[in-house]
């Protein structure tokens, strides 16, 4: 059977086994060919196809809810002409439409599986009740209806969902099991912000992914993909290679998503031309701050503006950074020295060309965003440590010295009350955190400032090798003493080894 076929009680070599004449190679792909003819870092062929954009999708309002309805199915994509690969999608043949809800609404979100085996859908940086979070312990079985109810509690920015299948998230994902989510509010509209969908307000989902030497997708499971994360060699934005946009307008917002499962992306604008960051994970900074670089993590998100009035061709571009402090080097089996061919690249590579139709007039941007309560972390009354780690040669992945166990909560956090978590890491390469069910404020890296991203909301941080990272945080409502929410690491292989921990909010 030539599909993805994902089961929750498999291992990875197990699930890829399943995964059908597709996916065959993957278990023994050897490092070579993820490398062959690295094309994530050519120009050939950039700006020659449209960007894809997905469908929006504004639900049904029906008895006081907004209802969307979404079919999770096995899917076919030509990642190259005339090549087809199974793939997995959300009402798509892969990925899935962006999905739009405002701010105080009461969603209701039915989810049918169509796959031949378990699935999940996770609700990436919403504060929800546990039963609706769409992690591990909300498995959607085949031929299973899953129907989540919530308050959208969440200022207006970008969020996701995604796969969150117990130790198959990384192959679910990577399949196509992701897509974008739309929060507005009233005080976002009343900034007058790009907010057209398509036209002048653009969800970025971009991926990088690996194919073998006949354009079929594969999903690499050799030592150096268990350790680092899978890392593609080709860069696709919302599924399109070499993407361009033709703006119409003079004021470009772009709503970034770093959607791979490991690879972290350092964006900039071509020629060294300013762009404005104007919200992070969880919405709107307080003011509009310009900058020439901003790097994301697998899980986190931004917003730019992209000023277009001269009328000048740009490109969206990137590097790659190593976040592996020399880890994986040589020719993949040891643990010393640099791969600069697949962790980093200093040349920038193009991420998506935008073609202005013409000069428009300079639009004026707002100087204030939105108000954020000062960051005081006196208000903590408990601090939490957690200590990122990871084995030698694939295992070992924990945290606080423990590997994920779906039957262990390791911590209980009382409900209204401000807590400090100190992430610290003491692995030689960066991980991405994300806490489920909180958007929390960075109080400071190692004693340092945070940057500007990071001083808004956010429900994804960088922690970088030797660093430790304090959060404030505290979670409103939505208590249950038995079932969890989790917290792990957001590099997608990482997560499924191991590096994940459960915790449940309960009654002051």
């Amino acid at each position: 059977m030539d599909q993805w076929s994902i089961a929750s009680s498999l291992n990875r070599r197990a699930l890829l086994r399943r995964a059908g004449t597709a996916a065959a190679g993957l278990v023994a792909l050897p490092l070579s060919a993820c490398e062959a003819q690295n094309s994530l870092f050519s120009a050939d062929g950039a700006g020659a196809n449209p960007l894809a954009i997905p469908e929006l999708n504004q639900g049904i309002v029906e008895q006081g809810e907004r209802v969307f309805r979404l079919s999770i199915s096995a899917g076919q994509k030509e990642f190259v002409p005339g090549v087809v690969s199974p793939t997995i999608g959300i009402n798509a043949p892969y990925l899935g439409p962006t999905l739009e809800m405002r701010r105080g609404e009461r969603v209701r979100l039915h989810v049918d599986n169509g796959l031949d085996d378990g699935a999940t859908v996770h609700w990436h940086g919403f504060e929800l009740p546990a039963a609706a979070d769409g992690g591990p312990h909300q498995l959607i079985r085949p031929g299973a209806r899953w129907s989540p109810s919530f308050e959208v509690r969440q200022r207006a920015s970008l969020y996701w969902y995604h796969s969150h299948l117990h130790r198959g998230t990384g192959p679910q994902v990577y399949a196509g099991l992701a897509a974008p989510i739309y929060v507005r509010d009233d005080e976002e509209d009343a900034l007058d912000l790009p907010s057209e969908y398509g036209v002048d307000d653009i969800p970025l989902i971009v991926q990088d992914r690996v194919l073998d030497n006949s354009g079929k997708l594969l999903y690499p499971q050799n030592m150096h993909a268990q350790m680092m994360g899978v890392r593609g060699d080709r860069l696709y934005v919302n599924g399109t290679q070499n993407a361009v946009f033709d703006a119409r307008t003079g004021l470009l917002r772009l709503r970034i998503l770093n959607g791979s499962n490991a690879r972290f992306y350092d964006f900039s604008l071509s020629g060294g031309q300013t762009m404005q960051i104007i919200a992070s994970d969880g919405g709107l900074l307080e003011r509009p701050r310009a900058v020439r670089s901003l790097r994301l993590a697998p899980g986190e998100r931004a917003q730019i503006l992209v000023d277009l009035s001269e009328g000048r061709p740009l490109s969206l571009v990137a590097t790659s950074p190593d976040n592996s402090m020399g880890m994986m080097g040589g020719d993949g089996g040891g643990m010393m020295g640099r791969r600069r061919d697949d962790t980093e690249m200093d040349e920038p590579f193009r991420v998506l060309d935008i073609r202005p139709s013409d000069s428009s007039p300079q639009r004026k941007l707002p100087s204030q965003l939105a108000p954020l309560p000062a960051l005081d972390p006196s208000l903590a009354v408990r601090t939490r440590r957690f200590v990122l780690d990871m084995g030698m040669m694939g295992g070992g992945m924990s945290i606080n010295g423990a590997s994920m166990d779906m039957n262990v909560i390791s911590e209980r956090v009382p409900v209204g009350q401000w807590e400090i978590w100190e992430i610290a890491n003491a692995s030689m390469m960066a991980h991405p955190f994300h806490i489920h069910n909180a958007q929390f404020r960075v109080i400071d890296r190692n004693g340092r400032t945070p940057p500007p991203l990071e001083t808004g909301y956010k429900d994804t941080v960088i922690v970088d090798p030797r660093e430790q990272v304090r959060l404030l945080l505290r979670f409103e409502e939505h208590t249950d003493p038995d079932l969890p929410y989790m917290y792990h690491c957001h590099i997608l292989e990482h997560e499924d080894a191991g590096m994940m921990g459960q915790f449940v909010v309960v009654d002051s």
